[in-house]
């Protein structure tokens, strides 16, 4: 079957309501028809930022943010105004506006509950020639790393963050974990020998590159590493990676066999960048209830993998930002080529490579269709809130939490976390509450609306006090909303539908753009909040 490259018109790559169309695409794909819609703009971005009484909701904080380089984008103006091009003011995310009661109720909860709790990973499909073979034991130990089978480290490590307030929370339909892995020679002593120490280390001088402050680590013998940790102008027992990177370089160096590479100039190294070679992992999950509380099931909704290809410059990032805002301007209309295929994924344009797996109508994992991986760019570019394009790791659990924050949600739950806090002092989630007057983007969490707001639509500032202490309050739903929840997105697995949506509603949403007129119509919101969450200091 040839090759065919279709124009899926202007699209953006913005997670939340007040969007702009940054980056335009031709799509290659191994199929016949060309897809249809925009893909690549999420449903939250035709949320109606005003109700019918005028007042005025803001979710859209939590993607259009300041950036720090060399993130460039800075979008947090984009909260604003609905900058939307022609070809995507009709909203493409017609699943929103299907009345699923019925359907729902057709769904017993002894049924949902035995198919949630049915493992559909060990038969994802593995034999994709191109692209990832997905490889994960799902096997942690005490520090999160995964173990095969035969008990070898398979190089994946689970960690735990703070999910993006919305769409994100358990409380609106799924669980989610993220894994990590660093290349091979991350993983080794300068000899080639695989060294867990040397691993540990480099990990958390990743972090302390992506977080931007220092990193708390088990003492270390740095004469053995080869490297000063703590910056104290000797190589003696680190207790903290001290982050102390200049631009230009200079300042921090990965240890073990990566060091000798990045002395060569075949591996770098800089804030706010993961090293070329890197790989993520993330599987969204459906909700379980067991004994009445709610936990990740075994069950996968999809799983999700990106891997950087190419290393990029903090000069090429800037040209690029640049180059697109001037396209803007000057082409609004053009579309810009980008590459991808079923099996092998899609490329971001940002170095790194997307790949994806979902649920067949049966509950097996297929790979992605072109326009499903399409769906993946939308948080993963082009937006202010990422770091090298990845959300998650920026907001890792601190050290002062269980394992160091290295964990997996099958090892521990969220109850007893405390919320993260931005940059403002503020409290991240309980913000959220306030300036969104909701749980969730749509605003059709009932459940939130009705626990957490009083009659007025006010917050209640007690409940705002004990999500403030413990996010589970907040982030975990009833046994009974989990139960609909799963029931609804497995009507959406039934039916296949996924590219009219995915969100898991059962009643049509109220608060959702159909279409957004000419021009670039006014969000309502009169002030952008700009302070971008940069650490979770809070935390148990």
């Amino acid at each position: 079957m040839s090759l065919k490259v279709y124009a899926l018109g202007l699209v953006a790559l913005v997670a939340l309501g007040g969007c702009r169309e940054s980056r335009r695409v031709h799509l290659v794909e191994h199929v016949e028809a060309a897809p249809s819609g925009t893909p690549y703009i999420p449903p939250q971005c035709y949320t109606k930022t005003q109700d019918e009484t005028g007042r005025v909701h803001n979710p859209c904080f939590t993607c259009h943010a300041d950036s720090a380089p060399p993130n460039y984008v800075a979008d947090g103006s984009l909260q604003l105004a609905y900058e939307f091009a022609p070809p995507s003011r009709v909203n493409p995310w017609t699943n929103l506006f299907v009345d699923r009661t019925a359907a729902v109720a057709e769904i017993s909860d002894e049924w949902i509950t035995n198919y949630v709790r049915q493992d559909n990973y060990r038969t994802v499909a593995r034999g994709t020639a191109v692209g990832w073979r997905p490889d994960i034991a799902f096997q942690f130990d005490d520090d999160g790393f995964d173990r095969a089978a035969d008990g070898q480290p398979t190089g994946w490590r689970a960690y735990a963050y703070y999910p993006l307030p919305g769409s994100f929370w358990p409380t609106n339909g799924s669980f989610g974990d993220a894994l990590i892995r660093l290349p091979a020679a991350f993983r080794e002593h300068r000899d080639g020998r695989f060294d867990r120490g040397v691993y540990t280390v480099n990990l958390a001088i990743l972090e302390a590159l992506i977080a931007r402050h220092d990193v708390p680590i088990a003492p270390s013998d740095e004469g053995a590493l080869g490297q000063d940790l703590d910056g104290d102008g000797t190589l003696g027992e680190a207790r903290v990676v001290r982050y102390r990177w200049k631009p230009g370089g200079g300042g921090m160096a990965w240890v073990g066999r990566a060091a000798v590479l990045q002395g060569e100039g075949s591996v770098h190294l800089a804030a706010g960048l993961f090293p070329e070679g890197t790989e993520f992992a993330h599987s969204l999950r459906y909700l379980d209830v067991e004994n009445g509380r709610v936990r990740m099931a075994p069950r996968m909704k999809e799983l999700r993998y990106m891997v950087k290809r190419r290393w990029m410059t903090y000069g090429e990032f800037e040209q690029q930002a640049a180059a697109e805002a001037s396209e803007k301007t000057q082409s609004p209309h053009k579309t810009r080529a980008m590459v991808a295929d079923g099996e092998g994924g899609i490329g971001s344009g940002a170095g790194w490579r997307l790949q994806g797996f979902i649920e067949d109508a049966g509950g097996a994992l297929r790979t992605q269709t072109v326009e499903e991986h399409a769906f993946c760019i939308g948080c993963h570019s082009g937006i202010g809130v990422t770091d090298d394009s990845v959300i998650s790791f920026g907001r890792k659990l601190p050290a002062a939490s269980f394992q160091r924050g290295w964990f997996h949600p099958t090892q521990r739950g969220l109850e007893g976390l405390h919320e993260p806090t931005r940059a403002d002092g503020r409290g991240e989630y309980t913000s959220y509450l306030e300036w969104n007057g909701a749980g969730d983007e749509l605003r059709a969490n009932d459940e939130v609306l009705t626990r957490f707001f009083d009659g007025n639509g006010q917050l209640e500032p007690a409940m705002a006090a004990r999500a403030s202490s413990d996010v589970s309050v907040l982030l975990l739903p009833s046994s009974a909303r989990a139960l609909r929840l799963d029931k609804a997105y497995r009507v959406i697995v039934h039916e296949q539908s996924f590219a009219r949506g995915r969100d898991a509603t059962v009643a049509p949403a109220l608060h959702v753009h159909r279409a957004l007129p000419e021009g670039d119509p006014p969000t309502g919101i009169a002030e952008a909040r700009l302070d971008r969450r940069r650490t979770a200091r809070a935390g148990k």
